[in-house]
């Protein structure tokens, strides 16, 4: 059976935006390195309203967010002055080390319309030698991600290894990441060689251990433990883990191993000492009042 199986709770990001938050959850706060999960849409809004979901530029250190779509197209903007549209399939992997601020701007108007966007966007802590490094952006194509097929099961690695396959994306600790679609009655058993591993239910449902698990909600399981997963109906899974970083501190957009790096960034973006993108700098989210 899972260790746990988490529940993802909905969170309004402004604007009729509303997401699946999986992690960080207050029983499991990491699976692996990865600290953050969120799940958003299908959102569909009508095409004169969709650039009110927009996210202004925010800040983030300590920590690599990886941002992958299922449908629609967003920009993303950063203080680096990278601007690169990300389409479904393909990776967005910004690590923002001792800081960097960004936007993800939703520029076509069409994207909103069927099927929408579906996003899935997740936070890797980084190890603590790591925590201040340059902060970078890297894009990858869908076209350059290795690709699987197994009775019934399709499978894209996103990044890391997994099932003999090994992603270009760079990564800082060893991780895997990836989107399985499983035809009805197909089983796919979580990668080997991880201590800890998770999947999380996108569409479809999933069977494990005479229960069933339907969209939202995340399976975490531990090293030695039976993960073999069959789709009641198609299904389509985020598999994630990897080995853990040790205790992390969260706070808004900050993840740091020390409690003093997070009053510090606070310090540093209310001061502007984290600029922001300078094509995208009229506008930006300010630090959270009373935020814990």
């Amino acid at each position: 059976m899972p260790e746990i199986v988490i529940d993802a709770r909905q969170a309004d990001l402004g604007h009729g935006l509303a997401v699946r938050r999986v992690l960080p959850f207050a029983k499991r706060r990491m699976v692996g390195p990865f600290i953050f999960l969120d799940h958003a849409g299908p959102v569909t809004f009508a095409r004169a309203i969709g650039g009110s979901a927009d996210v202004r530029p925010h800040p983030h250190i300590g920590l690599s967010t990886v941002s992958y779509l299922l449908s629609g197209a967003i920009t993303h903007r950063d203080s680096l002055g990278v601007e690169q549209v990300i389409r479904p399939g393909d990776v967005n992997w910004m690590t923002a080390g001792r800081g960097i601020s960004h936007s993800e701007r939703f520029e076509d108007p069409s994207v909103f319309v069927e099927p929408g966007i579906e996003l899935l966007q997740s936070w890797v802590a980084l190890p603590e030698a790591d925590e201040e490094t340059q902060p970078a952006f890297d894009h990858y194509p869908v076209q350059g991600l290795p690709e699987a097929r197994e009775a019934g099961a399709w499978m894209r690695l996103i990044a890391g290894e997994a099932y003999g396959m090994e992603s270009p994306v760079k990564t800082h600790s060893p991780l895997f990441c990836l989107h399985a679609s499983l035809d009805r009655d197909a089983r796919l058993a979580l990668p080997e060689g991880h201590a800890e591993r998770a999947a999380y239910v996108v569409s479809g449902c999933v069977a494990h251990g005479g229960r069933d698990y339907l969209p939202g909600q995340m399976l975490v399981f531990g090293a030695p433990a039976d993960t073999t997963l069959r789709a009641r109906q198609p299904s389509t899974l985020m598999l994630l883990g990897g080995e853990p970083l040790g205790e992390r501190h969260v706070w808004w957009n900050f993840v740091s191993s020390r409690k003093e790096r997070i009053e510090q960034a606070k310090a540093d973006w209310q001061a502007g000492r984290i600029v922001l993108p300078p094509n995208d700098n009229d506008e930006f989210i300010p630090l959270p009042e009373g935020r814990r």
